[in-house]
């Protein structure tokens, strides 16, 4: 196990098994995923984005 994975104690490795934490999330390969989920993710994170700017061009017009 390297060295940024290792759980501070047994008490907290034994409760993130028990809780089903994931070690780190910056491993997690996004591919994997099923494909309606990952479109889902892809939808709301463009949704997002152009609203954001969609909102900052508005106020920019003002």
């Amino acid at each position: 196990m390297k060295e940024e994975n290792k759980p501070m104690n047994d008490a907290i490795d034994h409760l993130n098994k028990i809780e089903g934490n994931v070690g780190n999330l910056a491993n997690t390969d996004l591919k994997k995923l099923p494909k309606p989920i990952r479109y889902f993710g892809y939808f709301m994170m463009g949704f997002f984005s152009v609203g954001i700017l969609l909102i900052i061009v508005l106020n920019w017009l003002k």
